[in-house]
């Protein structure tokens, strides 16, 4: 069996702005509450490695991985996928926009399997990224819609400042 999520949100913000501020991979840590560091390892071309580190959990455990993500903005979708796969055997992503009448629809769907030693099984990792899935949603829509509303850059609208 392998785990498969798919969560979307809409956000009140030109396809653009939502666009610019998802893929700015430098600047997730300021973007999803989760992420303490995002390090780009290698750029080629619009493929990107780079290394997240998360924040500790609450046993004080800290997990940080290697992924490559594509954006092809013409087509207006990623694909990433972990390099560097931990507990997972493999997980690969696929980000969607689309442009709808409230904004920009953004869907995200995971599908991965857990290594048969790793610690929680398909079922518990689907709900976990179900769970988080929305809640990082949330935060990014009121981030994108706030710099929408204010007319500010990404850049600004993500600084720590």
């Amino acid at each position: 069996m392998a785990g498969h999520t798919e969560n979307e949100i809409t956000i009140a913000a030109p396809v653009d702005l939502v666009w610019d501020m998802t893929n700015d991979v430098e600047k997730w840590p300021q973007l999803f509450s989760e992420y303490a560091s995002a390090e780009i390892l290698k750029q080629e071309g619009d493929k990107c490695t780079f290394r997240l580190t998360m924040h500790p959990d609450e046993n004080g455990t800290v997990w940080s991985w290697v992924s490559e993500r594509e954006p092809d903005r013409a087509t207006l979708t990623v694909r990433a996928r972990r390099v560097e796969t931990g507990p997972f055997d493999h997980m690969d992503i696929h980000w969607r926009y689309e442009e709808v009448p409230a904004g920009t629809r953004m869907v995200w769907t995971q599908d991965f399997a857990m290594k048969p030693d790793a610690p929680v099984d398909d079922d518990w990792m689907t709900d976990n990224i179900n769970k988080n899935s929305k809640v990082q949603m949330a935060l990014i829509k009121e981030k994108v819609e706030q710099a929408a509303r204010g007319g500010r850059r990404p850049e600004a609208a993500l600084s720590t400042d």
